[in-house]
């Protein structure tokens, strides 16, 4: 008989008895169905597609905080995460085996017996019984539910037909000659469906019974094996209980049979009753804990951040599917105890009912790793009062940004950006002006700021403003006519591009035009009339403590894929964006709003006085209102931490925060401050050279 016509025969007997077909080929000779020689249709393991050869499973992603073991929560579209063979109980490879193969280790890949059986069983009416060994049913798990392949690419690998069974064959018998049993065994149970969610045997034992497959009783491991026939009908948790009894019975049963256990044990086991101990794995930032919903926000961000990024994929939706795919660990940046500290100085200052709030961000200099994010709001969809879109339920990123949320306006703190455009210009701090009360600029306006058709600001406190200043004075006292004539000297759009240098991202659609298109005649920009996040202002101002390299904020510490390797992606992306001169320049200056004091002796006046006697190390910021106190901002920094916070009403900018909350908010970040550098050495900033400082011999002594 020739090889073709030997296949031939082979496909009808295993269309009959395998495949799920009418047999019609009931009076084939049985002897000469086991003597056709399966080996024959092995395919060459070189040939075997490389998603057989290494499964590219689904797994769950975890995000964890900063301290690498505490779960903020999974992303996933299957519960899976893969544990090795010896992670799991012996009795559950047994009870697996029992249930699903019993003469897994007898055979190679195609069990003849098995074939026989099945063949005998099924004749003369419908099918009743299988073939399909572990190694078939692995290669039948990977090819339906390979993430590379197209849904219909899925489909056809559970089609019933004779290709679809001859091709399980040839795959199987391949892969027995190079893997050895344990092995394809391990890769079984870390694919196969169990139900109620649940793929692969790690995340059944948690699902079922909060506990790892290494722990598994003999009863909870005949349970789950018992599923993985029917696991939609068979569910315990969702009401088939009797059913998933039955079928843990009948596992027992086999074990007995194979001698696997004594019918003591599994009388033992089959007296237990069905001690469920369901839980769920955490799936997206909704999921994170309620006693943490604070670390939602954070969670939110980390996700934008994810799915702006190229290397997980071409687009948001791919690189999403990599996220809920892939098996990532992700050590987070978020540090608990200074997102604790954060979120419970938030809400001494508003409580979550407010209609203000005070979103707040804490990065590091040198890494811009994002260490708290935190704002009086609830993370969800809950029900919120009329008008009220962000009081107290919102998934808005009100700290970083996105979507609808373009920012707030910053106010004086913008005059930072002037100050270093004008020291890269070549102007020294110590650059003196006579600052008057009100100052016509050079740029056209109109309006109550503008004075026949010229935009002329005036200072907030002309006794205590007014005269003449230097970088220093002008910004510890926050003068206004100063910095206005500062960026007429070195042009609005030197301004303008300093800030979106230092990290300043321009959401609003009429800023962003402005910037684009008319950037030399937005002198008001010196003011801080754009709309900024926290976190945005806070990268700014890190840029600056930290002499001038400019990291993009990072949520992450560390990635770590499905196989152990770590990922580039999760580095600091940092670049040299100033001289370190002129960063430490601004530095200095920036010393004097804070009430600590300039390498030279140079500060007089502060608008937040109090804050370095409070932190009791070296610091630098700035505080900043908005026209009619709508929004007050304060951001500080030390080298090690930045932390910035604007109080504002996201859902009607018409109602002001007011003057008054601004003293309690320097108050709230000094504590942040205060509790997040505990532990961390004093560290001072160096100072400049004395050619950008260009003060005289007189200047000195005068001090």
């Amino acid at each position: 008989m020739t090889q073709a016509r030997l296949h031939k025969l082979l496909t009808v007997v295993i269309a009959g008895t395998l495949a799920g077909l009418v047999l019609a080929t009931a009076a084939l000779p049985l002897a000469l169905v086991l003597g056709l020689g399966f080996s024959t249709l092995a395919a060459p393991y070189s040939t075997l597609p490389e998603h057989l050869v290494t499964p590219p499973t689904a797994q769950r992603s975890t995000l964890y905080a900063a301290d690498g073991t505490t779960l903020i929560t999974s992303f996933y579209e299957e519960n899976r995460a893969d544990v090795p063979l010896t992670e799991v109980a012996p009795v559950m490879r047994k009870a697996i085996v029992a249930a699903e193969d019993s003469r897994f280790y007898d055979h190679s890949g195609v069990d003849l017996r098995g074939v026989a059986r099945a063949f005998t069983a099924n004749q003369g009416g419908p099918v009743r019984q299988g073939a399909s060994t572990l190694t078939m049913q692995y290669v039948r798990n990977v090819l339906s539910s390979d993430p590379t392949l197209s849904e219909a690419q899925r489909k056809a690998a559970t089609e019933i037909s004779t290709a679809r069974k001859i091709q399980e064959i040839r795959y199987a018998l391949a892969l027995e000659r190079q893997l050895d049993k344990d092995e394809i065994l391990g890769r079984y149970l870390n694919i196969v469906y169990f139900g109620a969610g649940a793929y692969g045997v790690a995340a059944a034992s948690r699902r079922y019974f909060s506990k790892s497959p290494a722990d598994l009783t003999l009863a909870e491991a005949a349970l789950l094996a018992g599923l993985v026939q029917s696991p939609h009908t068979d569910d315990p948790i969702h009401g088939d209980a009797d059913a998933a009894l039955s079928r843990r019975g009948y596992v027992l049963d086999r074990l007995v049979e194979t001698g696997a256990v004594t019918s003591a044990e599994a009388d033992r086991a089959r007296a237990e009753a069905l001690a469920l101990k369901p839980s769920v794995e955490p799936d997206d930032c909704a999921a994170v804990p309620k006693d943490r919903n604070d670390w939602a926000f954070f969670c939110d961000y980390f996700t934008d951040w994810w799915n702006a990024q190229p290397a997980f994929g071409t687009s948001p939706d791919e690189r999403q599917r990599t996220l809920r795919r892939g098996g990532f660990r992700i050590v987070s940046s978020l540090d608990p105890t200074v997102q604790r500290e954060t979120q419970d100085r938030v809400l001494e200052v508003y409580d979550e009912n407010s209609p203000h709030a005070l979103p707040t961000a804490v990065v590091q200099p040198g890494t811009g790793r994002v260490l708290a994010m935190a704002v009086n709001r609830r993370y969800g969809l809950g029900p919120n009062p009329a008008g009220q879109e962000n009081r107290p339920y919102t998934v808005n990123q009100l700290v970083a940004g996105g979507d609808d949320i373009v920012g707030y306006q910053a106010g004086s703190t913008f005059k930072i950006f002037a100050l270093l455009a004008a020291l890269e210009a070549g102007a020294p701090l110590d650059t003196r002006y006579d600052a008057p009360t009100r100052i016509v600029s050079q740029w056209p306006a109109s309006g109550p700021a503008s004075c026949e058709g010229q935009w002329c600001p005036a200072n907030a406190n002309p006794a205590w403003m007014d005269g003449e200043r230097t970088m220093w004075t002008a910004f510890g006292r926050s003068v206004n006519t100063y910095f206005v004539w500062l960026a007429e000297r070195v042009g609005a759009d030197r301004v303008v591009e300093m800030a979106e240098r230092l990290g300043i991202v321009l959401r609003a659609e009429d800023d962003a035009n402005l910037a684009r298109y008319g950037a030399r005649n937005w002198g008001p920009f010196v003011l801080g009339v754009a709309s900024t996040t926290p976190l945005d202002l806070a990268t700014a101002y890190a840029t600056v403590a930290a002499e001038g390299v400019r990291c993009t904020p990072l949520p992450v510490n560390t990635i770590v894929d499905h196989a152990g390797r770590p990922l580039d992606v999760a580095r600091p992306d940092c670049r040299r964006v100033l001289d370190v001169d002129v960063a430490r320049a601004a530095a200095d200056a920036a010393r004097c709003p804070v009430g600590d004091q300039s390498a030279f002796g140079r500060c007089d006046g502060a608008t937040a006085d109090g804050l370095r006697e409070r932190l009791g190390r070296p610091v630098i910021g700035k505080t900043g209102s908005s026209e009619g106190y709508g929004t007050e901002t304060v951001v500080a920094a030390t080298p090690q931490l930045v932390v910035a916070t604007m109080a504002t009403n996201p859902d009607d900018p018409r109602d002001p925060a007011g003057e008054a909350v601004q003293a309690r908010m320097v108050d709230q970040v000094a504590d942040i401050m205060t509790a997040a550098l505990r532990d961390q050495p004093v560290r001072d900033f160096a100072p400049p050279t004395e050619a950008i400082a260009r003060w005289g011999n007189a200047a000195r002594a005068g001090n």
